[in-house]
């Protein structure tokens, strides 16, 4: 049977947030099976807790940020851990936050993989619940565009465009298919990326107080400033597939799914799941009882996440 994940120990870690630009502690703690993913604001009195689910992001400018309600309190920047957790296939997991975001540490999921696998993971006893995706869905805007499709395993494919030297010189079209690629080789360690030119207007706005080259790769007109350069020949566009994989899974469920997507963001991955969610007769719930009847892409990540 394929089987639900969650950690074998307590595991923590500091940092800045990378838009409020304070310094951020989270304690990654065990949970029961079919817990989901919950954060808890442990800075308030009485703590709050937020589910990972579509319904509750509330702010998708530069990030995924989750909200207790309406007017109620907020965790940000949720996605960089979230990719890590579906990568890792981890299914079940408290997450104690004392800020309003989630810590940026480089801008990868990389250091969340490596506080994962300290903790260690445990298989529970319950059934992996995957979200099977049956029929298209698909969300545009002008030339933007995300799509789901039916797809025996987890694919995604991504382009972009941003008439930038830096960027045009690199690849910007990548797919990434879990019965090939690994997630911890191929997508965990790139960073997110912005602009000189675009720091005093998203610092006016609250935004980004907490970035810098040691967390984010940064430009100026013509070229990457980072001194060690780039982790991958298609980073920027592998962190936009980063990024992909964190918003769909807080959907609550692994996808069987092919994600495809050009120029989308967090707001458009956040209104595919709510689009695909809202009709029942696109999607279903499955498990596997037998490892040899799950998708390759499956195997493979149970295999190399062990």
């Amino acid at each position: 049977m394929i089987r639900q994940r969650t950690v074998k120990s307590l595991v923590s870690a500091s940092g800045v947030g990378l838009h409020g630009g304070r310094k951020v502690r989270i304690v990654l703690r065990p949970a029961a099976p079919d817990t989901g993913i919950v954060f808890h604001r442990v800075d308030l009195d009485p703590p709050v807790s937020l589910r990972a689910d579509p319904y509750a992001v509330c702010d998708t400018r530069m990030c995924s940020g989750l909200q207790a309600g309406e007017g109620g309190a907020k965790v940000g920047t949720v996605e960089h851990l979230m990719s890590a957790l579906a990568g890792l296939g981890i299914d079940n997991l408290h997450v104690d936050v004392d800020a309003p975001e989630i810590p940026i540490l480089d801008g990868s999921s990389g250091p969340f993989v490596f506080l994962l696998r300290s903790a260690g993971l445990e298989e529970q006893a319950a059934p992996k619940r995957f979200l099977r995706v049956r029929k298209a869905v698909e969300v545009k805007d002008g030339d933007k565009w995300v799509r789901l499709e039916p797809h025996d395993g987890f694919r995604l494919a991504f382009s972009i465009e941003f008439n930038h030297p830096a960027i045009d010189n690199t690849s910007t079209q990548v797919r990434v298919d879990f019965a090939e690629h690994s997630y911890e080789r191929d997508v965990a360690r790139a960073r997110t990326f912005g602009f000189m030119q675009d720091v005093e207007f998203m610092r006016a706005n609250g935004l980004a107080l907490g970035g810098s080259l040691g967390n984010a790769i940064v430009m100026d007109e013509y070229r990457v400033l980072n001194a060690e350069g780039l982790r991958y020949s298609d980073e920027f566009v592998k962190h936009k597939v980063l990024d992909a994989i964190g918003d769909l899974y807080l959907c609550g469920r692994p996808l069987l799914a092919s994600y495809s997507a050009h120029k989308a963001g967090h707001a458009m991955n956040n209104q595919l799941l709510r689009e695909l969610l809202e009709d029942r007769s696109a999607w279903e719930i499955v498990t596997f009882d037998q490892h040899a009847n799950a998708p390759l892409a499956v195997r493979n990540q149970f295999a190399l996440a062990s």
